[in-house]
């Protein structure tokens, strides 16, 4: 789930919506996806650590849109849009979300820090190859993102940083990757 333009513009049909809510109300038959729910559809459980589970909890806060500390079906539908379907300032947008971990609309280097930290854990998982430290990539994020060098990142430079330098973007893209029936839910994409 990273951000990259989606290419398939088809529209989603009334079939698809009736299936993906089949499998929502399978899944969940108290109508809402809970955090621990949630964590397990992301392999997130005790054996995780401290710092997943808070990347998870970022992750599930920035789709509980209404903020009840649940996913109901029609915020479910959002995210699956926006992670499967979205466009790249959109799918932008939630991932500064997921950043801004104090919800203050700026991002400072802890809160980038910590969800590099992450991503490079989950990526050292699947590729246990060398990879740069997280700290060296923080300092060149703010060099080339943070246009005001006042040491916060605001939406608008995470945006214009992330569009205009791939290495940005690839740093800053976040890669979750769901199992079982969250997956099995794509719509024809």
């Amino acid at each position: 789930m990273g951000q990259t333009e989606s290419i398939n513009e088809e529209e989603i049909t009334l079939q698809d919506i009736q299936e993906l809510y089949r499998k929502f109300a399978f899944e969940c038959p108290s109508g809402n996806l809970h955090l621990h729910e949630f964590k397990r559809i992301f392999g997130v459980n005790c054996t995780s650590s401290a710092e997943e589970a808070a990347y998870m909890e970022n992750v599930f806060r920035s789709f509980d849109v209404n903020q009840d500390n649940k996913i109901d079906f029609m915020e479910y539908v959002a995210a699956i849009h926006l992670v499967l379907r979205g466009k790249l300032e959109d799918k932008l947008k939630w991932s500064f979300k997921v950043y801004d971990s104090d919800g203050n609309g700026c991002l400072d280097r802890r809160e980038v820090k910590q969800v590099l930290t992450i991503i490079y854990m989950l990526k050292k998982h699947n590729n246990p190859a060398p990879q740069a430290k997280v700290e060296d990539i923080c300092d060149r994020i703010f060099e080339l993102v943070d246009v005001n060098h006042d040491e916060r990142i605001s939406l608008e430079e995470f945006m214009e940083g992330a569009q205009k330098d791939p290495w940005v973007l690839e740093q800053l893209r976040l890669d979750i990757t769901p199992c079982g029936w969250f997956m099995n839910s794509k719509t024809r994409s």
